[in-house]
């Protein structure tokens, strides 16, 4: 008699989703209203984005919406989770509301609501409007003031009407990306205005916090943060010492601040402070009670102090942006975070994998892709196993979209989009997502 094999099985409480970003997907980008944001500045410089594209049309999820959440019920998920355009309710993000700009996003979860799916809701996925910008940016300490305005509002008008509002997504990338190294909006290459950066992004996250919860809407609170572990190339103590500094650097450095109030010493030792200024109040500002923790994880950091670095086998291979596939490490990190920080209720905001998909006779078979997700919610249920208490996976993302400075060259979209005709085809990895959820059964696999 043949073996089953062993299963890996879910919460029926547990939430399933997929996710998006404004800038990503929506297009419209000078649609009713809506002022430009740092990304429309970014992408139409000559030389910031590797293909040479905006975000001007994306997925035109703008005018595609309703099909749009069509597709997303097909999916038997029951989140979904999307940021708002500050600069499409607030053209310059800061004085008038544009009442198209929300009028959008109110039709949006009308659709939601009528197909029983969940709205997650992210106020900030990157696009500061350019009218803040001119006035300093995140390097201005009023931009975190604007910031508090604007979530008050999104939360005074949806908060009834949303699971949940995320504050900031990935605030290591917009401190980092774009303003350490110049490779994202703004496109400021200066270490030492990412950490004020850095700091702004939590400072207004506690402002923005304390906004909402005056508002008194019903909606869980948080934050998304990205995260991973950092592993030493050898056991050489210059490579241990450097994956403790990247630990410090990007984990520690904003999950300190909001469970513990202060700033981890590691990372404040190796820091460029000419610009870092924290008034007396601020780590009290930022921390505070959040309802919900979101971790978006996609790889590892491999720490190695030789010249050239020492690169990781990938046994389990690549991702098409060159990022290895290491499951091992969303296990590892959560049940880090569990042992180290006293948290709320987690959810895996992103998680995903780009690959070269074809589009032949009509299928996309992206079987890497299946094999990824597969691995990951493996790992994922070894840390819930281990007590970590997660409740919900959303896929990044959605659609194939604009991937940022890579343009439209990378795909992570469980659904393939032709940018031609912006035709939408369902890959195996969006069936095989779907019976997934409907089964609620993963077969056991090698992390």
């Amino acid at each position: 008699m043949p073996i089953s094999p062993p299963t890996t099985s879910f919460p029926a409480t547990f939430n399933w989703g997929v996710a998006t970003s404004a800038y990503q997907i929506e297009g419209a980008a000078a649609v009713d209203g809506r002022g430009p944001s740092i990304w429309d500045t970014f992408t139409h410089t000559p030389g910031k984005i590797i293909d040479g594209s905006t975000g001007d049309v994306a997925c035109d999820h703008y005018h595609r919406y309703t099909e749009d959440v069509e597709l997303i019920a097909s999916l038997n998920v029951d989140c979904y989770r999307f940021s708002i355009s500050w600069s499409r309710v607030q053209p310059l993000g800061y004085g008038a509301w544009n009442e198209a700009g929300f009028d959008f996003y109110s039709r949006l979860l009308d659709r939601l609501r009528e197909k029983n799916i969940a709205a997650h809701v992210t106020l900030y996925h990157w696009d500061l409007p350019q009218g803040l910008q001119d006035q300093g940016g995140w390097l201005n300490r009023q931009t975190c003031v604007h910031f508090a305005t604007y979530a008050a509002e999104v939360a005074r008008r949806f908060g009834h009407r949303v699971a949940s509002i995320a504050t900031h997504n990935e605030p290591w990338c917009t401190a980092n990306l774009g303003y350490g190294n110049a490779q994202f909006a703004p496109g400021v290459a200066d270490p030492a205005a990412a950490i004020q950066v850095s700091h702004h992004l939590l400072l207004s996250h506690g402002l923005a916090m304390q906004a909402m919860r005056t508002i008194g809407a019903p909606a869980r609170l948080g934050i998304v943060l990205n995260q991973w572990t950092a592993t030493p190339a050898t056991d050489s103590e210059a490579d241990q010492a450097m994956a403790k500094l990247e630990y410090a650097r990007s984990v520690q450095w904003f999950m300190d601040p909001i469970f513990k109030g202060r700033y981890p010493e590691l990372a404040l030792e190796h820091m460029d402070q000419r610009l870092f200024t924290v008034y007396p109040d601020d780590l009290a500002t930022i921390c505070q009670p959040i309802d919900f923790l979101g971790v978006n994880y996609y790889t590892r950091a491999f720490s190695s102090a030789e010249v050239p670095p020492r690169k990781p086998e990938g046994k389990l291979g690549f991702s098409d942006m060159g990022w290895e596939t290491y499951p091992q490490g969303l296990t590892d990190l959560l049940v880090g975070l569990h042992q180290e920080y006293t948290l709320p209720p987690i959810f895996i905001t992103e998680n995903g994998m780009a690959v070269a998909d074809q589009l032949i006779d009509g299928k996309i078979d992206d079987q890497a892709r299946i094999d990824y997700v597969s691995r990951h919610l493996a790992a994922l249920a070894e840390a819930m196993r281990l007590g970590v208490n997660v409740q919900g996976y959303f896929y990044w993302s959605l659609l194939d979209n604009f991937e940022w400075n890579s343009g439209y060259a990378k795909r992570f979209g469980l659904i393939y989009v032709d940018y031609q005709t912006q035709q939408r085809t369902l890959k195996a990895s969006a069936h095989w997502y779907r019976h997934f959820i409907a089964t609620n059964l993963l077969t056991s696999v090698e992390v």
